[in-house]
């Protein structure tokens, strides 16, 4: 029986930062489809595993503890698989990676597609995806991040952390050209740690599954159709 119960839906985007980090740890999940998503969400909250709005959900099964939020299950693998060191500030620094993460998907998909793609917003929006790259690239470089030697937070070994980095650009570079562009002369540290890591058997196994499953999917729906159209132009 797998350890974990995984709700995401069929696509990488939030849950793929999940899958990395237990597949990097060796662990064994498995994922419920889209009606099980569809059926959790529609419960009350005093009838959901945890109370959520919406996935990614992880259950654990050795325990019966229940997750939402990218983040917070994140920081909890990280903790109960070894990959945060004991220090406080690793863990916090390990959530803020989280939470960036978070709010960079969320700018890529303009906030789960509130609105559609443009030229005019893609021209303003650039340089803030830089200044992103650059905050990933700033804390590596204060924890001793080379483009080709360490880690995010200065660890003798990959963390959390680095698997959350990771993830987020390499998840966007394969799928959208341009930004893994951006990202190689934005960030030279950040783009050689996602190769380095993205090299790791486990993670370089979940991706190629990944693109098997979904294609060149990222986020799906009308907000990936005007990313891709934008990005083709520029």
């Amino acid at each position: 029986m797998a350890e974990y119960e995984f709700y995401y839906w069929p696509s990488p985007f939030r849950g793929q930062f999940i899958r990395a980090i237990l597949a990097f740890s060796g662990k064994s999940w498995s994922e419920q489809g889209s009606e099980a998503i569809t059926d959790l969400m529609g419960r009350d909250p005093t009838d959901q595993p945890v109370a959520f709005m919406g996935p990614p959900v992880l259950i654990e099964r050795a325990t019966g503890l229940a997750l939402s939020q990218m983040p917070a299950i994140a920081v909890y693998l990280g903790d109960t698989l070894g990959l945060i060191d004991d220090r406080a500030a690793s863990r916090a620094l390990t959530a803020k990676v989280a939470n960036d993460a978070n709010d960079v998907i969320d700018e890529i998909t303009l906030y789960g597609g509130r609105e559609m793609w443009t030229d005019e917003k893609w021209r303003k929006f650039e340089p803030r995806l830089r200044k992103w790259m650059h905050i990933f690239e700033s804390l590596g470089s204060n924890h001793g991040l080379k483009a080709d030697a360490g880690y995010l937070l200065g660890t003798n070994s990959p963390g959390a952390a680095d698997i959350l980095t990771a993830t987020l650009w390499s998840t966007m570079g394969k799928r959208f050209p341009l930004i893994q562009t951006i990202l190689e002369k934005t960030a030279p540290r950040i783009a050689g740690l996602v190769k380095r890591m993205q090299s790791v058997p486990s993670l370089a196994a979940l991706e190629k599954n990944s693109f098997a499953k979904y294609g060149m999917d990222y986020c799906g729906g009308d907000i990936e159709k005007s990313l891709r159209a934008v990005l083709e132009r520029h």
